[in-house]
């Protein structure tokens, strides 16, 4: 029993000692928790080069008539007379509503008669001041009552030509807006009258586009429904930002509005210069953060993180204002899988 108890002791220290020899640092195996380097090696790379950039804005905007006015008349009264052709052109000067003015031509006739007899008045009174029959006083209000019949007579005039409205200008009438016999007064509006030669655009720019405007510049626009571009020239500016938009409001004469109608929605495509030395990068290169951008470079085989500034988006590109140098190069796919020193091994580089 006891060489039996001895053997199991001997048993137990040399399978203890086998596991100690196979726990030992430097047995094959690397040991828990140990980290090996990973290399990404289905990534494309861009390399970042100096270019030309046209800078191009594309803004909403509206077309307007050159000239637009809401027709009112400027008396009160019952229109006894309509010369309103609806989508039609008039000229400057037309009567296009007549109001009942009979009872101011019957005054104008009453003052007339005065006149004459004022009139006569005045020369027997000048001819008796002549031969001292009249005091001076006597003939001067004589004289004080002819001017002031012929100021009557003046302002019934001007009365009578307020019940004309008049076209102000060349151009097409809209659609009226009340009928004959209706009773109007100056807050009426009766229709609006458009030019047919020229039209206007306006548009928004962003604040800071606004020192890149100047006037005479020239601008191109499509509008909906017709794919042909159209070109204007930009006549002046707001000279204010508007608050509640932080943009500048713009008017652009356009130079040929034939097929064109105002109030049409259009699309402004303008070119606000060229920068000669801009890093343009694909889009999809960037990261958005919260509160800023990065782009991930590879240096020395390692991926790093930059935060970078962004300019001007076009289609497939985005300029890049600060963050990186001519030469980098970017890594434009794989970038979900990277973390930062990770190894970068490209598999095609543009």
């Amino acid at each position: 029993m006891k060489n039996l108890s001895l053997l199991l002791v001997l048993a137990l220290v040399v399978t203890a000692c086998g596991k100690n020899e196979k726990t030992q640092p430097g047995a094959a195996g690397s040991a828990p928790g140990s980290k090996t380097g990973l290399t990404v090696t289905s990534v494309e790379g861009f390399v970042a080069k100096p270019s030309v950039l046209t800078e191009r804005v594309t803004a909403s905007g509206t077309l307007v008539p050159s000239e637009e006015t809401e027709l009112h008349p400027e008396a009160s009264g019952r229109v006894v007379a309509l010369h309103l052709p609806e989508g039609r052109s008039v000229r400057k000067g037309e009567v296009l509503l007549k109001i009942f003015d009979e009872d101011l031509k019957t005054q104008l006739r009453k003052l007339d008669t005065q006149l004459k007899q004022a009139e006569i008045t005045e020369r027997r009174l000048a001819e008796l001041l002549q031969v001292k029959g009249v005091s001076q006083q006597e003939y001067d209000l004589a004289s004080l009552s002819v001017q002031t019949i012929k100021s009557d007579i003046e302002l019934v005039r001007i009365n009578i030509e307020k019940t004309e409205l008049r076209a102000p200008y060349d151009g097409i009438i809209g659609l009226r807006r009340l009928s004959l016999g209706a009773y109007v007064t100056p807050a009426t509006p009766v229709t609006t009258l458009r030019t047919a030669s020229a039209l206007k655009l306006d548009f928004s720019v962003p604040e800071k586009y606004s020192p890149l405007i100047h006037v005479g510049q020239s601008i191109d626009f499509t509008v909906q429904g017709n794919a042909t571009a159209h070109t204007a020239t930009v006549l002046a500016t707001e000279q204010t930002i508007a608050a509640e938009s932080r943009n500048l409001v713009v008017r652009a004469a356009v130079r040929d509005s034939r097929g064109l109608l105002p109030g049409a929605f259009a699309e402004v495509n303008l070119a606000l210069g060229n920068k000669m030395q801009a890093l343009m990068v694909p889009n999809q290169a960037i990261i958005p953060q919260a509160r800023e951008k990065k782009v991930i470079l590879c240096k020395g085989g390692k991926a790093q993180f930059v935060t970078v500034k962004t300019g001007v988006r076009q289609a497939e590109l985005i300029e890049i204002i600060d963050g990186i140098q001519p030469g980098d190069t970017i890594c434009t796919t794989g970038i979900l899988f990277l973390r930062p020193n990770d190894g970068v091994k490209f598999s095609k580089i543009n």
